[in-house]
């Protein structure tokens, strides 16, 4: 039976991750410090579906790390997921913000650089990079509409070309990672490719006002929580619903020659954006009543428009978004009105 590794498969994506390869008929392994909020409650849910390996470990450990690795020669594919995932942290803590993402994608990459012949065949190793790799992105010609800010006509997004600007320690340590992660592909021949996803969202995504907005907003919005909006609340993404985002994994699964040593932007590209004014204008209208927000400062280093180019992984993997905002955030608002009880007890 062909294996699929998971570092960080108890969080957000790597719960869905886990839950769609193990349908498929794939044996899945996780690794993950379950520090997160919602991972203990993501393990017993999929417990009750699926048998799989859960290996309770730290990416900062390197010993754990090769272990893990070394223990399932039948992988053809590694997920790594596991990070620290908030600019603010990474601002208040940028040791353990590095010691994460940096070293911990360091630690992945050394262990299957030493342990190639221990595999079956050779997996390839998806890297979760992000956005933020490229900086706020301020020099971008963009003008400003009433509820959101929007590209000058004819850009379609943000490409793989674009200059890597690491701006907050956050954009330090993914991006550190994630040229470490194309380098090993070049200098020792290790198949990876680095994933620069714009916003995920979607179901088991226990989302905090750190991270996660549109699962935060959500949950907020009907737990009648206090929502702030960092800046003006026209900043814009490309979102992509988590469903999506698994189906450009299991491709590039398929096709690891594709994408060995490469990068690609990944999000709902430029017909899936979506401002935080627009996401509570969505929210109000599920709800049938308005939801009461309060301003604060911007955030470092947060881009007032990210919208992903796709053009480059749609062509090498035959894969676009099938999943609107307008369907994805019905789902998502469904899956948290039935679930009311899991956010009351945390």
């Amino acid at each position: 039976m062909k294996h699929i590794l998971i570092f960080g498969g108890a969080g957000f994506i790597g719960i869905n991750a886990s839950k769609y390869f193990l349908d498929r008929g794939y044996a899945v392994s996780i690794f993950d410090n379950l520090s997160r909020v919602g991972t203990q409650q993501n393990i017993s849910w999929l417990k009750n579906r699926h048998p799989f390996d859960l290996i309770k470990g730290d990416i900062r450990n390197y010993s754990e790390v090769e272990n893990f690795i070394k223990s399932y020669p039948k992988t053809i594919g590694i997920l790594h997921l596991a990070a620290q995932v908030a600019v603010t942290t990474s601002v208040n803590h940028p040791r353990e913000d590095f010691e994460i993402n940096a070293l911990g994608t360091f630690n992945i990459l050394e262990a299957l650089r030493k342990n190639k012949s221990c595999f079956s065949e050779r997996p390839l190793l998806i890297y979760a990079s992000t956005n933020k790799v490229y900086g706020n992105l301020k020099h971008l010609d963009l003008y400003e509409k009433e509820d959101c800010y929007a590209l000058s006509k004819g850009i379609k997004g943000i490409s793989e070309n674009q200059p890597l600007d690491f701006h907050s320690p956050y954009g330090c340590s993914k991006g550190a990672g994630d040229q470490y992660v194309l380098d090993y592909a070049r200098i020792f021949d290790i198949p990876t490719t680095s994933f620069r996803q714009s916003c995920i969202y979607g179901y088991r995504q226990f989302g905090v006002e750190d991270q996660g907005w549109i699962a935060w907003f959500t949950i907020a919005s009907i737990l009648g929580k206090k929502i702030t909006i960092y800046g003006d609340g026209k900043q814009v993404r490309d979102i992509l619903f988590v469903d999506d985002l698994i189906q450009s994994y299991h491709k590039a699964f398929q096709n690891p020659n594709r994408v060995f040593g490469k990068t690609y932007n990944v999000g709902g590209g430029i017909h899936n954006q979506l401002s935080l004014l627009q996401l509570v204008s969505m929210l109000e209208n599920m709800l049938g009543k308005k939801i009461i927000y309060t301003f604060e400062p911007w955030r470092p280093g947060d881009q007032p428009i990210f919208i992903s180019d796709i053009e480059k992984i749609q062509g090498d993997l035959i894969w676009t978004p099938r999943i609107s905002p307008q369907i994805g955030i019905q789902k998502l608002f469904r899956w948290v009105q039935e679930n009311k009880e899991i956010f009351n007890s945390m």
